[in-house]
Order: C-alpha cells, then sequence, then structure tokens
C-alpha cells in the first residue's frame, strides 16, 4: 500500500501544469483579495481598529479550505486515468485487492490536500507577515494543522465519492475548474456570507467546506477579535455573522458546534463511500 501511495503522490508532483491548476482556486482567491477584495472589504468596515490582522486571518482561512477541496479533487483524477488505461486491473491482482487499492487512493490524496495545505498557508502567513506585518501566534499551529487534516480528510472522502461517478479524465477536467472557480464563493472569500441574500446563504450553510473555513477563522481570530471587539460583544457577533467567521443558524456557532458538525459530515461521507465502494466491487465482479 505504502507503494501505492507514494506512486500516486510522486504522479501528483510530477505534473506540474496539474498542480498549478488544483491550486487555481485557491491562488484566485489569494490574488483578487490582494488586488481590490482587500481594499472594498477595509473600507466597509473602517471603523474596526486592527482590520489588517482581521482581515489576513480571514482570507487566510477561507484559502486553506478552499485548498483542502481543489487540490485532492485533482489527485483523485488519478483513479480515473488508471481505470481509462486499465491500470486498476492490474493492481487489484497484486496483494493489496480492491479495498486496498480504494484505501490507498484516499490516503495519498488526503495527503496531498494536508501538505498543499501547508504550503499555502506558509505563502500566504510569509507575505502578510511582511507586507502587514501580522503577528502569528504559534501556539495556534496545533490546531490549525489538526483542522488542515480534518478537511484533508473530508474533502478526499466527498471527491472520492464524486470522482467514482465519472469515467471521463476529460469531464473531470471540466468539472475541476468548475470546483476551482466556484469554491471561492462557496466560503465566502470572494464575497462575505452576510452580504449575501438568505438563499445564497442557505446554499453555503450545506456546503462542508463552509463549516472547515470557519473553523480556521475561529482558531485563527479569536485573540484579535477580543482585543478589536473589547467590551462591544453585539459589535463583535455582528461582525462574525456578516464574515462567515461563525455560522449563523438559530444562534452563531461555536467552535465545538461547528467541528461537530465538520465530525457528523465527514462520518456521513465515510459510510456513504463504503457504501459506494462495496456495490462497485459486486458490480465489477459480476460484470
Amino acid at each position: 500500500m505504502m507503494m501505492l501511495m507514494k506512486r500516486n503522490i510522486l504522479l501528483y508532483f510530477r505534473n506540474r501544469s496539474g498542480v498549478i491548476l488544483s491550486l487555481l482556486g485557491a491562488m484566485i482567491s489569494f490574488i483578487l483579495y490582494l488586488v481590490f477584495l482587500k481594499v472594498n472589504i477595509k473600507d466597509s468596515w473602517s471603523q474596526v481598529p486592527h482590520s489588517n490582522q482581521l482581515l489576513d486571518s480571514w482570507l487566510i482561512g477561507g484559502t486553506l479550505a478552499i485548498t483542502g477541496l481543489t487540490t485532492t479533487f485533482s489527485s483523485f483524477s488519478q483513479l480515473a486515468k488508471d481505470r481509462g488505461s486499465k491500470v486498476t486491473q492490474d493492481l487489484i491482482l497484486t496483494d493489496l485487492g480492491r479495498w486496498g487499492l480504494s484505501i490507498s487512493y484516499l490516503l495519498s490524496t488526503t495527503f496531498i490536500g494536508f501538505l498543499m495545505q501547508i504550503i499555502m498557508f506558509a505563502v500566504m502567513e510569509g507575505y502578510f507577515i511582511w507586507e502587514d506585518q501580522i503577528v502569528f501566534d504559534w501556539t495556534l499551529l496545533p490546531q490549525i494543522l489538526f483542522i488542515m487534516v480534518l478537511n484533508a480528510l473530508l474533502c478526499s472522502i466527498f471527491n472520492g465519492i464524486l470522482v467514482n461517478r465519472f469515467k471521463s479524465v476529460d469531464t473531470l477536467g471540466k468539472l475541476a475548474t468548475i470546483i476551482g472557480a466556484a469554491s471561492g464563493f462557496l466560503v465566502g472569500t470572494y464575497i462575505p456570507i452576510g452580504v449575501l441574500p438568505s438563499f445564497a446563504q442557505m446554499i453555503m450553510k450545506c456546503t462542508p467546506s463552509t463549516y472547515v473555513a470557519s473553523l480556521f477563522r475561529q482558531v485563527m481570530m479569536k485573540d484579535n477579535l477580543a482585543t478589536t471587539f473589547h467590551h462591544n460583544t453585539a459589535a463583535q457577533d455582528y461582525f462574525k455573522k456578516m464574515m462567515g467567521i461563525q455560522l449563523k443558524w438559530d444562534s452563531l456557532l461555536t467552535i465545538k458546534e461547528t467541528c461537530y458538525i465538520v465530525v457528523i459530515v465527514l462520518v456521513a461521507l465515510l459510510f456513504i463511500w463504503i457504501i459506494q465502494q462495496i456495490a462497485t466491487n459486486r458490480w465489477t465482479k459480476t460484470a
């Protein structure tokens, strides 16, 4: 299994154009923010002190959620390529078997998603430390890494379910472009969730990556929010709601509640993935 995982990881990074395309959604989010979104959002919150620190961390949280989604999808496309070239049929005959083969694709994709999040985090954090002189609290790093793992695993399972429905590599390439472009809207980095109409907000709240972005933002922005909105809880809650730092249902979701939702969705998707694998294996055997 380790050899197959290594193979999948090497194939992903050897395709340099594929790596860049898998980061398209994240790069669009980052570049748009630097070019004009930051100025517009900052003007909307001109009365808020330390806005650079808040908005930069807000952008990083959303972009990391996008990175996990797009890179794992791109990595899983290797499965479709292997199916098209009949490589999977040869690999099934090894000691791995069908389940070992499926798990190896899932784990290698999770690793790639995790690693690419680390790279994007280092690039964005380094830029903002240099450009805006923001201060990063290194004690938050273990929590951020944990959310990265959670995000990579969640997106890998979701994309594993999605990719399994497609046989054509060309179709997956077109779908990857759509996901890369749409992901910034779905996690609220192009436009903050609070300024969108109720229907659009509902769509975003039905997207798992939106909750992952919320987790990143709550962890990275907690102390700065407390300092900025000292003794002004109402203003702080309004800012959190409008910027999607905490998602609102009946009330603003706490970090624990948000984490529970992500874990529940992850377990549900894992169950669907297992059922899908069982059905696929049975169909393959009888075909």
